[in-house]
């Protein structure tokens, strides 16, 4: 490609605009709105796959937005009425049409660049932890903001009206709003009976991803692999529109496209267990004694294991043999809407956990005695408050020996209201024989760990309220 040329098309196309649209968009998307991308360890200035699962995410409308502004570029020739004229030069169509598909790839491609860039900036200053498993998922993020534009282009080429641009980026936008709503969902129900949907490998066609709910997920290898075989073919397609001159070639032109959707939906996997995958290097447990935590949370290590080693021997104090030997963060990876699953002989928590991220000094030894006589049974994605709470501030109570208020993001009415209620029932357990509170706080913990039977019950003698 002529560097000369391509500096030429670079200041008279839409490309630099494009590019600028691109960045300032996901920007202000990103900075103008408080949501789920800035909250806790799964924030996308937090983690490096985090980082780059948000931003893949923005592929919602940046995708429709590039396709409809490479149609906009397509029409360029037309608009101008210089078609006839190109067509009579020496020059052959498809070295125009690569300077022009340059042009807006490296506009685009750098726009997607940068946004990463911000985001890594300050992801260098929240952890300890690198690696580049990130990599191919904003790889892929950039080839689909290019072969969007590609195909935008070819499309505007071949139909060179004033409606195309906005009919397909309104007509992209539907895909991918599609893909993650209905067409890309596939209703299931869990193991409890709880009504979930989960995404089944149509919805892998479209360049966008789910929200991030955990820090340690990622994209599998043959995701990556499908999508970057779908996108190629999309390219091409669009590509192919941009030199072709009749209806035969323009019919013709469709082949890339859809050989590329029949590849890619023979490799992209069909288990949703097998799309978005834990990430193994980052799952990696680094302990310090009986206290573990995952390396991508390895700086958290200095403040979890003087608590959790405390709550260990408290918890050893109150249990005797029953009691937990380990304190560990938990890795597994369960579908929305199941039930979790806990280990009587390990405390699991979740960085994420409210009653953990909301504990600080002395309140971090509490939390963790709580997460191993009342863990919580609320399906996976669903938050919920109930007499679980009762139940857990009752048994921390009784490992401590005094009743204390846990930490949490609720409300301070409802911590009130919680502590109310579990005072009565604390102190009638304390009044029972040794043996009786032990039998009971044995009932419990087998209820609250294997999510059957009510735990609050079961502190009561097995009487319901």
């Amino acid at each position: 490609m002529n560097t000369r040329v391509l500096r030429i098309e670079l200041k008279r196309s839409v490309a630099p605009g494009a590019g600028a649209v691109v960045l300032t968009t996901a920007l202000a998307f990103l900075y103008l709105l408080n949501a789920g991308w800035w909250t806790g360890t799964t924030a996308w200035t937090a983690q490096w796959t985090s980082l780059a699962l948000w931003t893949r995410s923005l592929l919602f409308y940046l995708w429709p937005l590039a396709v409809g502004l490479g149609a906009l570029q397509g029409l360029r020739d037309h608009r101008s009425k210089m078609s006839e004229l190109l067509t009579s030069t020496p020059r052959p169509a498809r070295h125009r049409a690569a300077t022009l598909a340059g042009a807006t790839a490296i506009t685009l491609a750098s726009a997607f660049a940068l946004l990463i860039l911000v985001g890594a900036v300050q992801v260098l200053a929240h952890t300890e932890y690198t690696h580049l498993g990130w990599l191919p998922i904003s790889l892929v993020g950039a080839l689909s903001l290019v072969a969007g534009a590609v195909l935008g282009m070819g499309a505007g080429r071949a139909l060179p009206t004033v409606l195309t641009p906005p009919l397909l980026a309104m007509g992209a936008f539907v895909f991918t709003a599609l893909m993650h709503m209905s067409l890309g969902r596939t209703e299931t129900t869990t193991a409890a009976g709880v009504p979930s949907t989960e995404p089944n490998r149509i919805s892998l066609l479209s360049p966008a991803v789910q929200e991030v709910r955990d820090v340690l997920v990622t994209l599998s290898a043959s995701v990556h692999v499908g999508q970057t075989i779908w996108l190629l073919g999309l390219a091409a397609t669009g590509f192919v529109l941009l030199v072709a001159a009749t209806p035969r070639a323009r019919l013709i032109a469709l082949t890339p496209a859809l050989a590329g959707a029949v590849i890619a939906l023979l490799v992209l996997p069909t288990d949703p267990r097998r799309m978005y995958v834990v990430d193994e290097a980052a799952a990696e447990l680094v302990c310090d004694g009986p206290v573990c935590v995952t390396k991508t949370h390895q700086a958290q290590l200095i403040d979890l294991a003087g608590p959790g080693k405390k709550a260990l021997r408290l918890l050893h104090d109150a249990l005797g043999g029953q009691a937990p030997v380990s304190v560990r963060e938990n890795t597994s990876l369960l579908p929305d809407g199941s039930i979790p699953q806990w280990s009587r002989k390990t405390v699991l928590f979740d960085v994420d956990d409210d009653i953990i991220a909301a504990a600080q000094g002395e309140e971090l030894t509490w939390a963790l005695i709580a997460k191993g006589m009342v863990p919580g049974c609320s399906p996976v994605g669903w938050s919920g408050m109930g007499e679980d709470d009762i139940a857990q501030t009752v048994a921390v109570g009784w490992v401590l020996g005094d009743l204390r208020s846990l930490p949490g993001t609720g409300s301070a009415s409802w911590r009130r209201e919680v502590d109310a209620e579990a005072r009565p029932v604390w102190k009638e357990l304390k009044a029972l024989p040794r043996a009786e509170q032990l039998s009971r706080i044995n009932a419990m913990r087998a209820a609250a760990l294997s999510c059957k039977g009510d735990a609050f019950d079961a502190l009561n003698g097995g009487a319901s309220r």
